[in-house]
């Protein structure tokens, strides 16, 4: 009984045998888009000067969350320049935000496809427990053997570890609409389109946030793991690190994560609840703007009353 033994491990050799050789012209194309994209990503954050960055990052932390999230972002990002991290922290930014695009790109549409069809859903959720139970650095083999050593198998493998949640979100949010609501706009003739992007999709939002918030969240975790393939950036020097049992390496590069990883959460939080001060302020403008127009349209009427 000790001799019996299911070759699963040599099917799956195979199958990847299989598909390398006759779909190497596929990945060759993946290889050459997803290095095109980390390439330019990664120029236009690494060319200019740290304090342009860190001063974009602070309009963005302004407009997301207000002035304390502004000092708190220039501290932390200032405090990654004084750690001499600053490149490899923009280079694991290009990464995120790469891989980042490419999941929440694939995501929500399969979110869409899963909350409209039922048998779409009864295939796509198996295929996403399976993906949210295997261990992450098994992810890193696939994409090690189709796109060799650099920064596409990690880009690669990041995205298929990282879109889960974005498919979920995405169906929930969507079957989460009041069905009263979606019956209305049918009533008023409304497409099935239509319905989609002016009722379900808008009521739908802060649940989709949410997932492109853990999207960005697992792409970042994903990346530092990635630098096992030759990714590089942050993730190189904590596997450096470990290498060397290296504590000053590993704190300074992990606490340069830590401060990525929180400004990405914040701005995409505030950004899925909507209130963020730049639509406070013009919520505030819309509120001011019937008062006004009111006493303009009053105002013609008192010599009308005089003359009476």
């Amino acid at each position: 009984m000790n001799e019996f033994r299911i070759p699963v491990g040599s099917w799956v050799e195979v199958l990847f045998d299989f598909v390398t050789e006759h779909f190497s012209f596929f990945f060759d194309f993946v290889r050459l888009a997803f290095a095109g994209a980390f390439e330019t990503v990664d120029y236009l954050l690494v060319s200019p000067p740290f304090y342009v960055i860190i001063g974009l990052a602070g309009l963005l932390a302004v407009a997301a969350r207000g002035w304390k999230f502004l000092a708190g972002t220039v501290v932390g990002l200032l405090l990654i320049v004084g750690m001499n991290q600053w490149e490899n922290a923009m280079d694991t930014l290009a990464l995120v935000l790469v891989a980042s695009v490419i999941a929440i790109a694939m995501s929500i549409p399969l979110g869409i496809l899963a909350a409209k069809s039922k048998a779409a859903s009864s295939v796509i959720r198996p295929v996403l427990d399976f993906l949210q139970t295997m261990p992450a650095f098994v992810f890193l083999i696939p994409a090690l053997l189709f796109f060799r050593v650099g920064e596409v198998p990690g880009i690669v493998a990041t995205i298929i570890f990282a879109m889960a949640p974005g498919v979920r979100l995405t169906e929930l949010g969507i079957r989460g609409v009041d069905p009263e609501i979606v019956e209305a706009g049918s009533a008023f003739g409304a497409s099935p389109g239509r319905i989609l992007r002016q009722i379900q999709l808008p009521l739908a939002l802060p649940t989709i946030m949410a997932g492109i918030n853990q999207v960005i969240m697992l792409s970042l975790s994903m990346v530092v793991i990635a630098g096992m393939v030759g990714a590089g950036a942050l993730g190189a020097e904590i596997m450096t690190s470990l290498s060397r049992i290296d504590i000053v390496l590993g704190s300074e590069a992990g606490l340069a994560v830590v401060i990525l990883a929180i400004f990405l959460d914040r701005v995409t939080a505030a950004l899925g609840t909507g209130k963020t001060p730049i639509s406070r302020f013009i919520a505030l403008r819309k509120s001011r703007a019937p008062a006004s127009a009111s006493v303009e349209t009053a105002a013609p009427v008192e010599p009308e009353l005089v003359r009476l």
